[in-house]
């Protein structure tokens, strides 16, 4: 069984329904399973800083799908919640990121693991220090505000229900 970590982010609409259903699909995804979720924090744009705040949560997964599988997953849950890809890091119902997966580089035409960027973002690797907390090295948190505490998989996939 592989082990990766997800970023989810949203900016658009319902943040916390985006993050919500966005968890959903991936852990009723046969192969997936949400092992473990971060509070949700709340967080201002990065590179294209004129749009809304953004809420972002890292989970944990463990999955039988290759990391390539698992990033179509993701983006095929992206398009399901209205994702368009018009602006560079611009405003977006749901954005799905994988962090990690197992302890592999991977680098391949659209994905790399570890994340590029992901030591430089604050609203990444707090949440990821939050469940892996040897993942990472840590980093201050500013502007990283927590904006709901999450109690584990079950009490966040009943959000909205």
């Amino acid at each position: 069984m592989n082990v990766a970590y997800v970023s989810i982010g949203s900016n658009i609409g319902d943040r916390l329904r985006h993050l919500t259903e966005a968890v959903r699909g991936l852990h009723f995804h046969e192969g997936i399973t949400v092992t473990s979720v971060s509070s949700v924090y709340e967080t201002a744009p990065v590179g294209f800083t004129e749009q809304a705040d953004f809420l972002n949560m890292v989970l944990c997964v463990e999955t039988d799908l290759a990391a390539q599988h698992l990033l179509e997953v993701c983006q095929k849950i992206e398009h399901g919640l209205g994702r368009v890809r018009d602006i560079r890091w611009g405003p977006r119902t749901a954005d799905l990121d994988v962090l990690l997966y197992n302890n592999d580089n991977i680098i391949t035409e659209n994905l790399i693991v570890p994340h590029p960027r992901m030591h430089e973002r604050a609203f990444v690797l707090v949440p990821l220090l939050e469940i892996a907390p040897l993942m990472a090295d840590p980093m201050p948190d500013e502007g990283v505000l927590l904006w709901k505490k999450v109690n584990g998989v079950d009490d966040f996939l009943l959000e909205g229900e």
